[in-house]
């Protein structure tokens, strides 16, 4: 790790207005959808938004309760529900969750990772179409379509 990585202050966290208001859009796109927004669910969203990088299961669930954790099932249920719904992605090389920064649903998403900081920028993969038209001629069926590109951010380089 380089001294950039020792310390830093950027700062990754949602505003308080921005996360009501991915709250109130997440509750809207389940109703829409016909689907509940329970608590849990609820819940689980308004951490993955709090956090500062993508973040754990197992810390989803040891922050779900001020008084103690949560129950392992009822976090793992609502983060497969928040991920069908589009509201999060699952980074694979990390096993980690962070909510998804567009309002385009589905999509297939590519995620800078800083090693550092641990910060995620999500970004549009260009050329999905190629991918999508590749795996149709090899009779492959894509589920999800996920990129990941790890190195420093600007502010860990020094660019902010």
């Amino acid at each position: 790790m380089s001294n950039a990585c020792a310390h830093h202050d950027h700062h990754h966290a949602l505003a308080a207005d921005t996360k009501s208001q991915r709250l109130a859009e997440a509750e809207t796109l389940c109703a829409q959808a016909g689907e509940r927004m329970t608590s849990s669910r609820l819940r689980t969203y308004e951490l993955i938004l709090e956090a500062s990088g993508p973040i754990k299961a197992y810390d989803v669930i040891d922050r779900f309760h001020p008084q103690g954790a949560a129950k392992p099932p009822t976090v793992y249920r609502a983060l497969s529900f928040l991920e069908q719904m589009g509201l999060i992605h699952r980074i694979e090389s990390l096993n980690a969750f962070v909510a998804c920064d567009t309002r385009d649903h589905p999509h297939a998403a590519g995620f800078l990772l800083c090693d550092c900081c641990g910060q995620s920028v999500e970004f549009a993969i260009p050329n999905v179409a190629d991918i999508e038209v590749s795996a149709t001629n090899s009779h492959f069926q894509i589920k999800h379509i996920t990129l990941e590109a790890r190195g420093l951010c600007g502010a860990c380089r020094g660019h902010a």
